[in-house]
């Protein structure tokens, strides 16, 4: 099972100063900064997904890269401009979730190709229109019209897409776009992109669908699936259920949820192999826009707020070394939190002990712990945040290489 991880250029400078909240005067973004697979080993994905409308904006406006990033990717290849290792792949789409409310893929066939061969993609998966819902018992002629044309367009498409891949040579892995609302309308759409020549399938629009949703459609596929035909799950996780999908042809997936719960979550933003625990948060009194809001106002002491958030990060990091009790570390936090956090809000203080008292960056193998200590639990800034999200990726990674069905 092969773990592909979407890209929106997330990095972290390796010269970071934790304790002064700055970066060094000649970091240079590109160059300086790592990717996770630069600042863990092994790498904590087997690829990585990129998006045209990412890299080249779509119609709701530009991408995730700047024009000297984009022009950089051109120049000089996936390969170099990732500073990839000979071990992980990279597969290209199109991002439907970006154009979703459009009428049409804005993308034509040539200019989505012209992308992956001009990038040097291992594969690509073809132009495709995503479809949001589920009707399992719907057929062709009563579901949605929009639905029905949306799932003719993705097949037309996948169609051309292939022609002009084998005119050009095969210069990438074709990966043909599956949609559906419907087992049976999933099971047509790989049924057909089969006869075209694909054996490669990316299954889209699943990421709404609740875990027996998707097997029942995986379990319809089976009935039209050849031996040889692969499939990818587009923006699934679901490690519980992936020895279950892997009995069904899937052999690989890409999701951004464990990364992004490292700072997207309320409560589960470190994981373990056994469990997920709250970071620690200590906001930034100076880099918090919340924060500085509340100060403008007046409704919060600058002052008093500076004072406070020194005392939490002191206590923290003298909690990791074993000088500082528990308790302190509590009080410290529960006054900060009593100034700066909403009162509508629950309280994390009980999450906050469960999580000082397990602290599991201590046992933790990853590189990421061994370096930073209590820092990467700390919810604070970028810097700890995605390095708390590389690290959620090894995790995701262990248990995928613990599967059975794993490499």
């Amino acid at each position: 099972m092969r773990f592909y991880f979407p890209d929106s250029q997330d990095l972290v400078s390796p010269t970071y100063d934790f304790m002064n909240d700055e970066y060094s005067p000649t970091r240079v973004r590109q160059r300086d900064d790592r990717y996770a697979h630069e600042v863990v080993t092994p790498a904590p994905y087997d690829g990585i997904l990129v998006s045209k409308a990412i890299v080249d904006g779509s119609v709701k406006g530009s991408g995730k890269y700047t024009a000297p990033q984009r022009a950089r990717l051109y120049r000089f290849g996936i390969r170099k401009f990732f500073r990839l290792p000979d071990t992980v792949v990279s597969l290209g789409d199109c991002g439907a979730f970006n154009y979703a409310e459009e009428e049409y893929p804005p993308y034509s066939v040539e200019e989505v190709l012209d992308f992956y061969e001009g990038c040097g993609f291992d594969e690509g998966v073809s132009v495709d229109h995503v479809i949001f819902g589920y009707a399992p018992d719907a057929s062709e002629e009563d579901v949605d019209s929009a639905w029905a044309e949306r799932r003719q367009i993705s097949l037309k498409l996948a169609e051309k897409f292939l022609a002009a891949v084998d005119s050009r040579g095969r210069k990438i892995v074709p990966v043909g776009a599956a949609q559906g609302w419907s087992p049976d309308s999933y099971a047509d759409s790989v049924a057909r992109l089969q006869d075209m020549g694909y054996q490669r399938i990316a299954l889209g629009g699943m990421v709404p669908l609740k875990t027996k949703e998707i097997l029942a459609c995986l379990e319809r596929i089976d009935d039209v699936r050849l031996p040889k035909t692969e499939l990818h799950l587009l923006g699934i996780t679901r490690v519980d259920s992936m020895e279950v999908f892997a009995q069904h042809g899937v052999t690989s997936f890409d999701s951004t949820s464990a990364f992004r719960q490292a700072f997207m979550d309320e409560r589960n933003n470190y994981h373990t192999r056994e469990d997920t625990f709250a970071a620690i948060r200590v906001p930034q009194v100076d880099g918090n826009p919340t924060l500085k809001r509340q100060i403008l106002s007046g409704a919060v002491s600058q002052a008093a707020a500076m004072k406070a958030e020194r005392e939490c990060l002191k206590n923290l990091r003298g909690f990791d070394q074993k000088r500082v009790p528990l308790k302190d570390v509590l009080a410290a936090l529960g006054e900060y939190e009593t100034l700066v956090a909403d009162p509508k809000k629950k309280s994390y203080l009980d999450a906050y002990k469960r999580t000082l008292e397990a602290a599991p960056w201590r046992t933790c193998p990853c590189a990421l712990c061994q370096e930073h200590g209590i820092e990467i639990a700390i919810f604070r800034g970028t810097e700890r945040n995605k390095r708390r999200g590389f690290h959620n990726l090894t995790v995701l990674e262990a248990k995928m290489r613990a599967l059975s069905l794993s490499r």
